[in-house]
């Protein structure tokens, strides 16, 4: 867990707000669509928009589990100097969702890593409510769709993830609980801006999968089940196989630190915000998961630590 500290803050925001001050500038060359002759208010906020994504992702460092207390006796207390114009709580969740495209170029140009030729893919299920509750939530109905994982059925989505051998995110995608890691569609998603090796568990074995992913230059390497023919592989990809748990510990770090996973959604716009949140907010962790290969030229040997 990254220590929430003024200085932490201070470069947060700051990033934050040179992005939003850059992003601003590119809209306003993009010409607008007609508005049909109505008129639209457009009223400025109190609040820029570099404020209210900085308290969006100080949220997800871990010290707080419910976002009213975080920003009622934190934000609006101990940090009343960085945000002297900070909203009421219900106006601040009101309009949080406006700074939604901001957030995602956001993700894409600063947060995100590069690819190295060494990634790892992997989904996690997002239940949204108890089994017991799925005919009473109102909030996620016809998008929510129920899903079975390792840990048994749920009600929800799955976010798959891809990041490289350093532990940075490269990108990401939320379907309902009900698709399949294999789903053509999401890995396209995933693998647009990869190259090299792809290493995923059994439940991304498919010889169309690899034979598509292969023509575009990533050779995804899978396990074999156990009522499948052995096969040959190189040493290096098993040795890399069992390194998966770099993306099975980010996948952790954001159910138990950024708080991904919760029943207490009354909006599918602040659910998006909250897990687009989560992910800038784990870009910025001081420790990430992460594996060092070493080559050594003389005798050819590979060291993985």
């Amino acid at each position: 867990m990254s220590i929430l500290t003024t200085d932490k803050i201070t470069e947060i925001f700051c990033i934050t707000d040179d992005f939003c001050k850059e992003f601003s500038k590119e809209m306003k060359k993009v010409p607008q669509l007609p508005q049909g002759g109505k008129r639209h208010r457009n009223r400025s906020c109190t609040m820029s928009e570099s404020e209210i994504m900085t308290i969006l992702l100080l949220y997800h460092f871990g010290s707080f589990k419910n976002f009213k207390h975080f920003y009622l006796h934190y934000v609006c207390i101990h940090l009343k100097k960085e945000f002297p114009n900070a909203l009421s709580y219900n106006r601040f969740i009101q309009i949080e969702h406006r700074v939604f495209v901001s957030m995602m170029f956001f993700l894409n140009t600063v947060c995100f890593g590069k690819c190295t030729g060494i990634t790892f893919v992997d989904s996690t299920k997002i239940a949204v409510c108890n089994n017991k509750r799925i005919y009473n939530n109102h909030v996620f109905k016809e998008l929510a769709k129920r899903g079975k994982s390792t840990m048994g059925w749920f009600y929800g989505f799955k976010l798959h993830l891809v990041c490289n051998d350093k532990g940075e995110l490269l990108s990401f995608c939320l379907t309902p609980g009900n698709v399949d890691d294999r789903n053509p569609k999401t890995l396209k998603t995933l693998t647009k801006k990869l190259f090299g090796k792809l290493f995923g568990d059994r439940g991304y074995i498919s010889a169309a999968l690899f034979e598509r992913l292969f023509n575009e230059g990533v050779h995804l390497v899978t396990g074999i089940k156990s009522n499948m023919k052995n096969r040959l592989m190189p040493l290096y990809d098993r040795i890399m196989l069992r390194k998966r748990s770099v993306i099975e510990t980010i996948n952790d770090e954001l159910k138990n630190i950024c708080d991904i996973e919760h029943s207490r959604h009354r909006s599918i716009h602040n659910f998006i915000m909250n897990l687009i949140a989560a992910l800038g907010a784990y870009c910025f962790f001081d420790k990430k998961p992460a594996i060092k290969v070493d080559f050594v030229p003389q005798d050819g040997q590979l060291s993985l630590f």
